[in-house]
């Protein structure tokens, strides 16, 4: 099998972990030194213990939708759909990989909003 399709499947092992609430499964899928990067928050996540904190302290986890998933050598990016139960969020998430295991994910999200009216004769409105 590819290393793509190896490093896909961790990344849809933590998309299904993060869904059924066993965040505990990230542990097997993360090096212990990994970093999680979140620039538009500025805020930088470093190791498993820090880790482990934000996800045990997390007010209501998401539900992940994901969209698709490209992959390359050791960098996989996914596209998703947070649900927060009320809030939804676009998202992209960038997941660098060493030996199989996530040494760093990227993340970026945005929620969604109507396209304004103006560019309405140049596109198309996807379902999402």
């Amino acid at each position: 099998m590819a290393e793509e399709n190896i490093n896909e499947k961790v990344v849809q092992r933590l998309i299904d972990c993060i869904n059924d609430r066993h965040i505990e499964v990230m542990d097997e899928l993360f090096h212990d030194d990994a970093v999680m990067h979140w620039p538009q928050s500025g805020e930088v996540v470093r190791g498993a213990e820090n880790r482990r904190g934000i996800y045990n302290a997390f007010p209501q986890l998401p539900t992940i939708t994901p969209r698709r998933m490209l992959s390359g050598g050791n960098l996989v990016v996914a596209e998703a759909l947070l649900d927060y139960d009320g809030p939804t969020f676009e998202t992209v998430f960038i997941f660098e990989f060493r030996d199989g295991r996530i040494a760093k994910e990227t993340a970026y999200w945005s929620e969604s909003f109507e396209a304004p009216e103006w560019r309405s004769q140049w596109v198309e409105i996807s379902g999402s």
